[in-house]
């Protein structure tokens, strides 16, 4: 065996998962039209090992999207619906009293899953909102001072309603961190819009489907993790990272910027995107790409700025026009 051969096999393992995870969008577009986009934000976020943040109006299948995503991976798919009325018991699982033993037995929730959807977030007070964070952050679920840990892997993918604000609870700054990514779910466009009403003339029903192939698993995001980790990054790129972050706490427009886990996120997502790429290097442009969804949850509007139309999106653009990118 020569030494350059375990390299060969890395290389070839790397490559299979690339080519595997890739053809996820094209399973996943035949029950969801037009969301390349948003779909390969949701397999960087579990390359990451990430959650996601899923914004946009009713009606742009965003739980399609996700329930389509896991039968694409064989993962198993649980779905919550937020309501003001929504226990934080309803969601980790409880404690039962079991009279034929007389002992109290721990009966799992929901969120020990691989893929949970947890459908318009902003609906459920702040306490159920809470009990999402030791489970998105640890991995794990504390009941009564003992750990379960979950199953692996394990993505959060929260949604929300822009438009309607009545009734809701806004995610406070400590939980939208805890966020990978934060991604738009945009109305398609009309011929997108055509081929969607075309689909259902043909008899497509959105709750079956038994069409979606699993195209990867368990085994080939675990390879396209390990690629990721061994993304090189050049000291320059990650310094880089780091300005475009600094220079949020520096905008005149923006009362929060974005925290050094925002740094990390925001690196850890270029690799994931530089991998995908047919890249082992991280550039400047796959920081470029990734800053809008990375840290648009991350940074908070003064609301003068906010009042003269400002958007996250905008100032994001304003500090990437300004940053120097290394050459």
């Amino acid at each position: 065996m020569t030494y350059s051969e375990p390299e060969t096999v890395e290389a070839d393992a790397s490559a299979a998962a690339r080519s595997t995870l890739t053809a996820l969008r094209g399973e996943v577009a035949k029950a969801v039209v037009g969301q390349d986009a948003v779909v390969t934000g949701l397999v960087i976020a579990l390359l990451c090992r990430g959650h996601v943040l899923l914004e946009g109006v009713p009606g742009t299948a965003k739980t399609l999207l996700v329930r389509t995503l896991a039968a694409s991976l064989s993962l198993d798919f649980k779905r919550v619906q937020f309501t003001p009325d929504l226990m934080p018991g309803d969601v980790t699982g409880s404690l039962i009293y079991d009279n034929r033993t007389s002992e109290f037995e721990f009966r799992e929730g929901p969120v020990f899953t691989n893929l949970l959807l947890a459908d318009e977030i902003n609906r459920t007070p702040p306490k159920t909102q809470a009990s999402l964070l030791e489970a998105m952050e640890e991995k794990q679920v504390s009941v009564e001072g003992t750990p379960r840990p979950l199953p692996d892997p394990f993505m959060v993918c929260a949604t929300q309603n822009p438009i309607e604000y009545e009734g809701t609870y806004p995610l406070p700054e400590a939980q939208l961190d805890r966020f990978l990514l934060k991604l738009t779910v945009p109305v398609p466009s009309r011929d997108e819009e055509i081929a969607v009403l075309q689909r259902h003339a043909e008899g497509f029903d959105p709750r079956d489907l038994s069409a979606i192939r699993p195209v990867a698993g368990a085994a080939e995001l675990a390879a396209g993790r390990a690629a990721v980790r061994s993304v090189h990054v050049d000291p320059k790129v990650a310094a880089y990272v780091v300005d475009l972050c600094r220079a949020t706490r520096q905008s005149p427009s923006l009362q929060l910027g974005v925290s050094p886990r925002g740094a990390t996120a925001l690196l850890a997502t270029a690799r994931a995107w530089a991998w995908m790429s047919g890249r082992d290097y991280v550039t400047p442009d796959d920081a470029k790409a990734l800053a809008r969804p990375t840290l648009r949850h991350r940074i908070q509007l003064r609301p003068e700025a906010e009042l003269e139309g400002a958007t996250a999106d905008g100032v994001l653009e304003g500090v990437l026009s300004t940053v120097p990118a290394p050459r």
